[in-house]
């Protein structure tokens, strides 16, 4: 991974963390020294976490919240993160 890519990483998961901050939803920003960077939020019920990165998609960066294999077999588990109501759809998802 490319230092461009480590901090469109960054920036994508720290501009979710900011809007769900305004949605009044607590986030936590993980940096880990090997890896990569994962929001993690609690759902509506307060029981589960739920642990939020950022991948490549082919047209662009997308949130994912599911393992990979998941993502590829099911609908609806991956938000495009240049989009406006990002946070909206993703507390829409993890909290259905």
């Amino acid at each position: 991974m490319t230092a461009v890519e480590r901090r469109a990483r960054f920036v994508h998961l720290t501009r979710l963390s900011w809007d769900l901050h305004g949605l009044g939803v607590c986030t936590s920003l993980v940096l880990p020294v090997a890896g990569q960077p994962i929001l993690e939020i609690r759902t509506a019920t307060g029981t589960a976490l739920v642990r939020i990165t950022v991948v490549r998609r082919y047209c662009g960066w997308a949130f994912v919240w599911r393992p990979w294999w998941a993502r590829l077999w099911q609908r609806g588990e991956w938000v495009w993160a240049e989009a406006d109501n990002a946070a909206d759809m993703i507390m829409s998802a993890v909290t259905a």
